[in-house]
């Protein structure tokens, strides 16, 4: 591991936690299932099979593909093989990308699904050609043998918390917000939510909520422009926005719509659009996840199910899902983004350099920032 990935990795490597996400409907026992996948234990000459869900998001393609691809040549002495695809956001595309990797007699599945129940029948698939399968980030159903992503409903906490807390005063039952979630197919979009409404039920008042589809900024934008018709431009004190890039649709919709002091406005994903916009003071925060971490986790549980070996020393955690129960699991925590710790954050874990974020546009605010 490099020494950004080391940082990041110790800066959360201790803060791994559990959770138990309540199953529902008929369920059948996991846990480790590489006795029953593979009979005989590779060596390190092994396939594993990438599947991300899309790439409007930065950060699959700039840190979880290639984070995962290092970090199994080192595990297997640079003799193993990262097989990947991207759905682009479509659910068929993901299935039939399951199906060609199960051609390719890979020997292992990290998948982030697209659609948590579409991907159940591949998952199945590929269970059944003896391919265990690590769900990725998005808790997929179907006979999932691992599974590692971020504390999720602790997102939503810490984006309505800090929502909130920009608020200050502001904040009373009848001040309006407007929420603006991620995709129904998205069962991480669910547990951000969950977790936000824990924190502002009661509070504010949410005038309008969105499921945005596909998690599309220009959706956002649209339905953005929607509450800003209906409530009012200068009625909405705040705005939950699930993740960054929904953040920038939401954010262009209220300029457009002549708004001079922009609400605090929240996201998620530390996208380096994301954070020149909390430089700047266009978005309030972000939330800052540990991709070196969840692909370092990944990577060495696809290849001990590769390699038929047990999870115990990886995984110390469960989670059940609707269709699967007690899946070894790793849960990565997460921290607030805002532009008080963002030296101390994605500059300080090599996320970003100061040359990326202050770029000429952003030179005085991030002067101001203390950015230098």
């Amino acid at each position: 591991m490099n020494t950004r990935m080391r940082r990041a990795a110790f800066a959360v490597a201790a803060g791994a936690m559990a959770v138990s996400l309540a199953a529902c409907g008929s369920a059948e026992e996991s846990g480790d299932k590489s006795d029953s996948t593979k009979s005989a234990a590779k060596g390190d000459n092994i396939k594993v099979g990438l599947l991300l869900p899309e790439n409007q998001t930065a950060r699959y393609e700039k840190f979880d593909k290639p984070l995962i691809e290092k970090k199994v040549k080192e595990l297997t002495n640079d003799k193993g093989e990262v097989v990947y695809a991207n759905a682009k956001q479509d659910a068929t595309t993901q299935s039939q990308q399951v199906d060609t990797m199960i051609t390719n007699k890979v020997d292992v599945l990290i998948v982030d699904a697209v659609d948590s129940k579409a991907i159940a029948n591949g998952v199945k698939k590929a269970k059944d050609a003896g391919i265990p399968v690590v769900a990725y980030d998005r808790l997929a159903e179907g006979p999932i043998d691992a599974y590692t992503s971020f504390d999720n409903e602790e997102v939503g906490r810490v984006q309505g918390k800090a929502l909130l807390e920009a608020l200050g005063d502001k904040a009373k039952p009848s001040a309006k917000i407007v929420m603006m979630n991620g995709a129904v197919t998205d069962p991480n979009a669910a547990l951000f939510k969950k977790g936000a409404l824990s924190q502002l039920d009661g509070k504010v008042d949410i005038a309008k909520s969105y499921d945005t589809k596909e998690w599309k900024p220009e959706n956002a934008n649209l339905n953005m422009e929607g509450a800003i018709s209906a409530i009012g431009k200068d009625k909405i004190v705040g705005v939950y926005s699930a993740n960054d890039g929904m953040a920038g649709g939401i954010i262009t919709a209220l300029k457009a719509a002549g708004v001079s002091k922009l609400p605090p406005v929240t996201g998620q994903d530390a996208e380096l659009a994301g954070v020149q916009r909390i430089v700047s003071g266009d978005q309030f925060m972000s939330v800052y996840k540990s991709y070196p971490q969840e692909a370092d986790v990944a990577a060495q549980m696809a290849v001990a199910l590769a390699k038929g070996e047990k999870l115990d020393s990886i995984a110390k955690d469960s989670v059940d899902s609707p269709t699967t129960k007690g899946v070894p699991s790793v849960l990565v925590p997460v921290v607030s983004l805002t532009k008080d710790n963002i030296n101390d954050t994605v500059i300080k874990d090599g996320i970003y350099t100061l040359d990326e974020i202050c770029t000429a546009k952003f030179k005085s605010a991030c002067d101001k920032a203390g950015l230098k």
